[in-house]
């Protein structure tokens, strides 16, 4: 398995996997996946990573910012997500 930064070319597969996490009621109070450039914009472009396996995008995680306002500047939100094929594995 390889750990490596998110780029734009990840982004179908991550969203596949987001829109899985929706669809178990689980994961958030979002309908859609958000387009790439939403979805870019609010995540902190030093701490987005994919675990690849085989050339197969197993899952993904992501900080996000919480807040603007500096009295919550370095908190962020974690996002998680394993792909379905991927889960219970260990």
């Amino acid at each position: 398995m390889e750990i490596i930064d998110i780029g734009a070319e990840h982004y179908p597969e991550i969203a596949r996997i987001y829109l899985e996490g929706i669809a178990t009621g689980n994961a958030t109070f979002q309908t859609t996946a958000p387009a790439w450039e939403d979805w870019d914009k609010s995540h902190l472009p030093h701490s987005r990573i994919v675990a690849i396996n085989d050339g197969l995008l197993l899952g993904w995680a992501a900080l996000s910012p919480v807040s603007s306002r500096c009295v919550y500047a370095g908190v962020a939100e974690v996002s998680v997500y394993v792909g379905a094929a991927s889960r219970g594995k260990g």
